[in-house]
């Protein structure tokens, strides 16, 4: 049987850039997701959304697999980096475009 953390883990081991989030990417249903999307598009790299609003068992299990209180999350190679304030001041400081870059993420942008 596939457990919650199992699915999590999956997800962020899986995809060199996941967004745990509320909502899409197209629809994010929160301003922090729909800040978080804005960051990783203007960085201009592909990342896998993950709806939270979904799956309540995602929702709650990411929540203790990082041990971080709220949504939206950001992993890049499997690293746990935040949510969409600390990616703001990241992104802001160009940390985490040469976070994505020393991972050798390809960027578009």
């Amino acid at each position: 049987m596939t457990t919650t953390h199992d699915r999590i883990e999956s997800l962020v081991t899986g995809n060199d850039i996941v967004l745990f989030m509320k909502g899409t990417p197209l629809f994010p249903q929160c301003g922090f997701s729909s800040t978080a999307v804005a960051i990783l598009e203007r960085v201009g790299v592909t990342f896998q959304g993950v709806d939270v609003l979904a799956d309540p068992e995602i929702r709650q299990g990411v929540k203790e697999y990082s041990d971080w209180p709220t949504v939206p999350q950001l992993y890049i190679k499997g690293e746990f980096v935040g949510g969409s304030d600390i990616m703001m001041e990241m992104y802001q400081a160009g940390e985490l475009t040469a976070m994505i870059e020393a991972a050798g993420i390809s960027r578009s942008a």
